[in-house]
């Protein structure tokens, strides 16, 4: 995601000079990633795959360490993310799907419904779940969410599964010492 330039050129804040304790972020190589696919608006879909997988890799997860599972939509992103977490199948999951507009309220009801799904997956089970599902207004916008103008979503939403994978891995050492 671009950051807009006035907030890009504020100046760095010192917050050391607090002294509070930090934690430090746990490699993430190791990790087994889920990546949940759906299956509606596969053309752009495909193209978050594709930024997910892509982002994975150059992290350091080996291929045999990362699932793709694929769901028929977005409303079922949830259901399918829940059953890996409590199966233990993955330390992050990855929720990739594209919800365009169209004429009726069919629309609002899925894209609020996946994303208070998968919310509530990550926060009932603890595994990092990232929501890389697209609201759009027509395909255009979607296409430059998947890796158009706009960049990749799917690479962004794999970005912030490692990232919350490595943070909670962060915690839990730190609850040791």
């Amino acid at each position: 995601m671009a950051t807009p330039e006035l907030i890009r050129d504020l100046p760095a804040v010192d917050l050391a000079r607090f002294g509070v304790r930090t934690t430090q972020a746990e490699a993430t190589t190791g990790a087994r990633v889920a990546v949940v696919a759906a299956r509606y608006n596969a053309p752009v879909v495909e193209r978050l795959v594709e930024g997910a997988l892509a982002t994975l890799a150059d992290a350091g997860i080996a291929p045999e360490r990362t699932l793709l599972v694929r769901v028929p939509g977005a409303w079922e992103l949830p259901q399918a993310a829940l059953a890996l977490a409590e199966r233990g199948v993955a330390d992050a999951i990855v929720a990739l799907g594209c919800v365009i507009r169209g004429e009726t309220g069919h629309y609002d009801v899925i894209v609020n419904e996946s994303a208070r799904g998968l919310g509530e997956v990550a926060l009932a089970t603890g595994v990092p779940v990232a929501n890389g599902v697209l609201a759009c207004e027509d395909a255009a916008q979607a296409l430059a969410r998947a890796g158009g103008a706009a960049g990749n979503k799917g690479s962004e939403a794999a970005q912030a599964a490692l990232a919350m994978c490595a943070l909670l891995r962060g915690l839990d050492r730190d609850d040791k010492a």
